[in-house]
C-alpha cells in the first residue's frame, strides 16, 4: 500500500510542477521560525491532533467535522500542534494548511509522503511549520537533503521511523524530532510496544514523539512515564464519541 501511495505521490507532483513550476512556488515562500519544535520543546507533554478524515486502508473515518472544525476543537482543548494530511489518499489537499492557519495558532505539521523537494517548498508556501519525512521511502541522501532544504526553509522535520535499522539510519542524520510509528508495515497492526523496543536504542539528544496506535489517555500516560516527549494521533480522535473529551484526554487535561 505504501509503495502505491508513493507511485501516485509521484504522478501528483509531476502535474503539480506542471501546473505551478518550482520557480513560482519559492517566490511565495516566506521563511518559517522553527515554530512546530519551538512549541513541542517548551511543552511537558505534546499532543500533535491529526486532522484525519481518512486512509487508504479503512476508507472514511470523519465524516461529521472537516478538517478545519477538527482543528478548531483541538486547539481549544490542550493540543500542543496539529498534523493536517495534503496527500489525496487521505481526502487531504494542501490548501487546507492555509485553512487552518488562518483559522488557529497553533504550527501545523504538513502530513504527505515527501519524495520530492518541490513538496517541502509547497509545505512551506501553503504555511506549514513542519513536515513529514518518512525514513522508509527516502535513501540516506535524500533524508540529508530534505533536512538541510527544510531548514532553510525555517521548517522543523519529524522523520519518522517504523524500524531499529531505521532509527539507526535517522540518528546518523542531524534530525532533531523522530517519531516512532507503532504500525507494522508488513501486517499493518499497531502496538505501542513498538515504541519502547526502539526508545531504549535512542540518543537522549533527540525530541520522540510515538505515533499509531495510542488508544486513550492510558496509553499516553504510559508512553510519558516512558520518557518519550510526546504522541501524534489522528484515528482515535476523530472516530471518538466526544471529540473534544479525548483530546482533553490525550492531552492528560492539558499538562504542559
Amino acid at each position: 500500500m505504501l509503495d502505491k501511495i508513493v507511485v501516485q505521490t509521484r504522478l501528483a507532483v509531476a502535474a503539480a510542477k506542471m501546473d505551478e513550476p518550482l520557480a513560482k512556488i519559492e517566490n511565495q515562500v516566506v521563511s518559517g521560525s522553527f515554530a512546530f519544535s519551538g512549541a513541542i520543546k517548551k511543552a511537558e507533554w505534546a499532543l500533535i491532533a491529526e486532522c484525519k478524515l481518512a486512509s487508504p486502508a479503512k476508507g472514511t473515518l470523519c465524516n461529521k467535522y472537516t478538517v478545519l472544525e477538527l482543528a478548531q476543537i483541538y486547539a481549544s482543548n490542550g493540543a500542543t500542534a496539529l498534523s493536517v494530511h495534503t496527500n489525496t489518499a487521505f481526502h487531504g489537499h494542501i490548501d487546507d494548511i492555509a485553512k487552518v492557519k488562518a483559522a488557529v495558532e497553533l504550527p501545523v505539521l504538513c502530513k504527505e509522503f515527501i519524495i520530492d523537494e518541490y513538496q517541502l517548498y509547497a509545505a512551506r508556501a501553503a504555511g506549514a511549520d513542519a513536515v513529514l519525512l518518512i525514513a522508509a521511502i527516502l535513501s540516506d541522501a535524500e533524508l540529508v537533503r530534505f533536512l538541510q532544504i527544510a531548514r532553510e526553509l525555517g521548517m522543523d522535520c519529524l522523520v519518522e521511523v517504523h524500524t531499529l535499522a531505521e532509527l539507526i539510519r535517522v540518528q546518523q542524520t542531524e534530525a532533531q524530532l523522530i517519531g516512532i510509528n507503532n504500525r507494522d508495515l508488513q501486517t499493518f497492526t499497531t502496538t505501542i510496544a513498538q515504541t519502547f523496543t526502539l526508545l531504549k536504542h535512542c540518543e537522549p539528544d533527540r525530541v520522540l514523539i510515538s505515533e499509531s496506535g495510542i488508544k486513550n489517555g492510558e496509553d499516553a500516560q504510559k508512553l510519558k512515564t516512558a520518557g518519550v516527549k510526546g504522541i501524534l494521533v489522528g484515528e482515535s480522535l476523530v472516530i471518538a464519541n466526544d471529540v473534544a473529551v479525548m483530546t482533553r484526554e490525550l492531552a492528560l487535561s492539558g499538562s504542559k
